[in-house]
């Protein structure tokens, strides 16, 4: 049995992740700051080979402890501060978290066992204001906000372990990717949401910034199957993940509403206040890469995973009213 070690395990990716890597046959501890509140989160009779650990990103020396003591076969860190609307927020404490925590990490792999195999998730925000579209693993990284600075350090430091001190290290270069465990200040879920409340009657209006910006946004579930692909291979390598295609906020609003049998037209508000800076290159991944190396593709198409979401804020809504 391999034992894999994921920080991050309570968001969407690492829930998602950790279903995979156990219906692999895997042992997986998930490294969480707070073990009690985890384990509610995560109860161990309903998640097999799942243990939990006490973790610090701030804290090398317990890293190498927790590395010592549940030899994992494979290091996923999905742990990260927020993106989204808090990219600008705590520059420092996002740098520490999001780019010098994981040069501790690969530090304390090459101490502990440099054998243990490493993947960062890393994201599309790297290439904030990417000269060329789409972008591949060769486009030069130029961030915008502390969020993206932080994951392209990161990103450089994988690299540094894998070409100078031999590591089995890999960046997953993530486009935006959703589900219905996304979390509820992102906008695709305050989208599917808000059209479950209007279906049910709980709410009347949904109030948006830029309806046309655009995103690639993909499948939470597909996504960590490629990560999890990345540390199946024979040498490590850094590799985009996204779907190639790109679809508005508008877009995401007229498959979550059809979906009910709504016209979002009669509904959603656009508010000139809530826009957020626009990229000045549309940021939309091409996976070319992952898809002849890992033989990796998404499953979950546009329209389905926005009708999933909205099927699961249905059900949970009508549950809870």
């Amino acid at each position: 049995m391999k034992t894999a070690l994921v920080t991050g395990i309570a968001g969407q990716d690492g829930s998602y992740l950790a279903e995979l890597l156990i219906s692999r046959g895997y042992r997986v501890v998930g490294a969480v700051r707070d073990v009690d509140r985890a384990r509610r989160a995560f109860p161990l009779s309903d998640r097999g080979s799942l243990d939990l650990v006490r973790w610090d990103m701030l804290d090398e020396a317990l890293m190498r402890q927790i590395l010592e003591r549940c030899a994992p076969d494979e290091f996923y860190n999905l742990a990260a501060y927020t993106s989204g609307a808090g990219m600008y927020d705590d520059p420092v404490g996002m740098g520490e978290v999001n780019g010098l925590a994981v040069t501790r990490m690969l530090e304390a792999i090459r101490a502990v066992n440099p054998a243990i195999r490493f993947c960062q998730a890393s994201s599309r925000e790297i290439f904030g204001e990417a000269l060329e579209s789409p972008q591949t693993e060769q486009t030069r990284p130029l961030p915008r906000s502390p969020y993206g600075a932080a994951k392209s350090y990161a990103d450089a430091m994988v690299r540094i372990a894998r070409d100078h001190f031999g590591l089995f290290a890999c960046s997953a270069i993530l486009f935006n990717h959703e589900s219905p465990r996304r979390g509820a200040a992102f906008v695709t879920r305050k989208i599917s949401s808000a059209a479950a409340r209007i279906k049910l009657g709980l709410a009347s209006e949904l109030t948006l910034g830029n309806l046309a910006a655009r995103r690639d946004w993909g499948y939470a579930g597909d996504y960590v199957r490629a990560m999890w692909l990345m540390l199946q291979q024979s040498q490590a390598d850094d590799y985009v993940v996204a779907t190639g295609e790109s679809h508005s906020v508008r877009d995401f609003c007229q498959v979550a509403f059809e979906h009910l049998g709504l016209d979002y037209r009669d509904f959603v508000r656009e508010v000139a206040t809530d826009y957020r800076p626009s990229e000045p290159t549309l940021l939309v991944g091409d996976a070319g890469k992952a898809r002849h190396v890992l033989g990796w593709r998404p499953e979950v198409g546009f329209v389905e995973l926005v009708r999933r979401m909205v099927d699961s804020d249905m059900r949970q809504l009508s549950v809870e009213h």
